[in-house]
């Protein structure tokens, strides 16, 4: 039987359990947008801009740890999501573009919003840097098999967004049902691989013998949904974890074995921990810049002089950055559960290790009464570290919380506790400014019973404030806290302390600080929206935003002092080369 291909599209998205499909409209996918109108199980979540569409995706995905599906439209629509399917890509987050292209026999010929100064058709060719795969379909009947490929290579292996590029001809043409139906028969999921007994004896007898074992926690343990494995073997073994700022959360942060994140913004018992450690087992981690301190051996890590056992389901990251004593290729979870199991063969009886519980208490609370003053003060624009003691006092445990970019995913990853394994999203790889206001809105799609805040700067929602239309359009209920310090403030505050100068950092007009208010701006959307007017009011109005379960901003003056840090990063020396210098606090 012959059926139009948009019509076939939507029914195997359906029998794949897509329920969300974010996009944009445009005249190469209005085909698929028209039988999206029909379907009943799978709802369309309409954008004003593609970048909101490609970041909640991102969101949806890392709640649902499924592909999550972004309908784009050709040439503007295609770039305007490419900073979202990039930071998607870098955080190892599983996606499918379907975009619709120009009209196949148009190819050569320009047509309409058709990018081609280098080459005819070859639009795709623009994701090609940053996603798994993109493909170009060039027949109809080959349109089945792409589509099943590409979900495949999203969700398989170490995860990530892929590109499929339809001309939008094919989208209206018939094709034979068999075609699809075929691919019924294929395993729509992948076994994944693990270690033997024999390695796994290896790496628990590394971790016995060693003096002073770290193990250190990246996102990848999240990504594979291993964050209780990892439990099990820390409370057996009763060995300290590190993580780095997209593992924040592996364990729970009142957890005895925790120490922390590592680098820049990383508390300085954390990093002298690692550099002290003999030995350090690195799960699901690329041991990126920040997190290592720009890999200078006397901050963070040294290795060699410290041994390093590496698993990770990507093998180029293994001895990408350091030297690998041993190095597996594997799912974390698989990895784990072995690891598990050997590693009560081995040792029947679990190490309390009381003395590395009571040290890493005493230096968590040391680390924390160094916070009180500013969490406790009522100075007005508020301390940003009473804003996130605030903010966690007023959630559930299992609240989700979205980071962007400055002291909201800064200052959250170092003194904001995060309780539950995945709770947190925020950009790590790419570090895009303007993902935490609209990946909350996936977020809370994917889990519409939790209670979601995004902690966005006012740099950072001022990019998509249209991200609400949405919100409200859906009746999404996520509730954004603006921390609005009136500037680009990290930036600012290492401007102001390397160059004198905050030239393009800070939002000013006649010499004066200046921001829109975000609040009246919530409001002209239909959202609820409460500008604070002292620190008092703060956490009333939150909790009251909560309670409402209506899309919400509160937009918070806050002090634009820098994140506090002990860490380093080589960019300060770059700046001003022997000086010690980091950030600076910006009137």
């Amino acid at each position: 039987m012959q059926e139009l291909i948009s019509r076939q599209l939507v029914r195997y998205l359906e029998e794949r359990g897509v329920e969300h499909v974010f996009g944009l409209c445009g005249h190469t996918n209005i085909a698929v947008l028209t039988e999206l109108g029909k379907s009943s199980a799978i709802r369309f979540v309409n954008t004003r801009h593609e970048q909101i569409a490609s970041h909640a995706a991102d969101g949806y995905a890392r709640m649902t740890r499924k592909a999550a599906v972004v309908l784009s439209h050709l040439g503007p629509g295609l770039t305007n999501a490419a900073t979202g399917v990039a930071n998607a890509a870098l955080d190892s987050i599983p996606m499918v573009v379907i975009a619709g292209d120009i009209p196949s026999h148009f190819y050569g010929k320009h047509p309409h919003q058709e990018i081609n100064l280098h080459a005819d058709a070859a639009q795709w060719e623009i994701y090609r840097p940053f996603v798994k795969r993109a493909w170009r379909v060039d027949r109809p009947d080959l349109f089945p098999e792409i589509l099943e490929k590409a979900f495949q290579l999203a969700e398989s292996g170490r995860p990530g967004p892929v590109l499929v590029s339809v001309p939008m001809d094919i989208f209206s043409k018939e094709i034979d049902t068999a075609l699809f139906e075929r691919l019924r028969s294929h395993t729509k999921q992948l076994e994944k691989p693990s270690i033997d007994d024999t390695l796994a004896r290896r790496i628990i007898q590394e971790l016995l013998d060693a003096k002073q074992p770290v193990i250190y926690a990246g996102g990848g343990v999240i990504l594979a949904d291993a964050a209780q494995e990892l439990a099990e073997l820390v409370d057996h073994l009763g060995v300290p974890v590190a993580h780095t700022l997209m593992g924040k959360g592996v364990l729970p942060d009142d957890h005895p074995l925790i120490l922390g994140m590592t680098g820049f913004w990383g508390a300085q018992f954390v990093n002298e921990a690692c550099l002290n450690a003999d030995l350090v087992l690195g799960l699901g981690t690329r041991f990126a810049e920040a997190d290592c301190s720009s890999w200078e051996s006397e901050y963070t890590f040294r290795f060699p002089g410290t041994r390093l056992i590496h698993i990770d389901i990507d093998p180029a990251e293994i001895g990408r950055n350091y030297p690998v004593q041993i190095g597996a290729v594997a799912d974390l979870k698989q990895a784990l559960k072995v690891l598990n199991r050997v590693a009560r063969e081995m040792l029947p009886q679990p190490r309390r290790n009381e003395p590395l519980r009571e040290r890493l208490a005493g230096q968590r609370s040391a680390f924390s009464s160094g916070n009180v003053e500013a969490i406790e003060s009522d100075a007005f624009p508020m301390m940003p570290e009473r804003i996130l003691s605030d903010v966690r006092a007023a959630l559930p445990r299992d609240a989700i919380i979205t980071t962007d970019v400055g002291w909201n995913k800064n200052g959250v990853g170092q003194q904001f506790p995060i309780y539950e394994p995945g709770s947190i999203l925020t950009p790590g790889g790419y570090a895009t400014m303007g993902f935490g206001a609209p990946g909350a809105l996936g977020a809370k799609l994917a889990c519409p019973d939790r209670v979601v805040v995004s902690l966005v700067g006012d740099g950072g929602f001022g990019q998509n404030p249209a991200l609400l239309a949405t919100a409200v359009e859906e009746n999404i209920p996520v509730v954004w806290v603006v921390m609005n310090n009136c500037a680009f403030g990290t930036i600012a505050g290492l401007q102001k302390a390397h160059y004198g100068t905050t030239t393009g950092t800070v939002f000013a007009k006649d010499g004066k600080p200046y921001t829109p208010d975000y609040a009246a701006i919530a409001r002209a959307y239909g959202a609820e929206g409460v500008q604070v007017q002292s620190a008092s009011e703060f956490k009333d109005a939150l909790a009251r935003a909560i309670s409402s379960k209506k899309p919400s901003v509160i937009d918070v003056l806050m002090r634009n002092n820098p994140v506090p840090t002990s860490g380093h990063w080589n960019i300060l020396d770059i700046y001003s080369p022997g000086k010690k210098i980091s950030h600076v606090s910006v009137d």
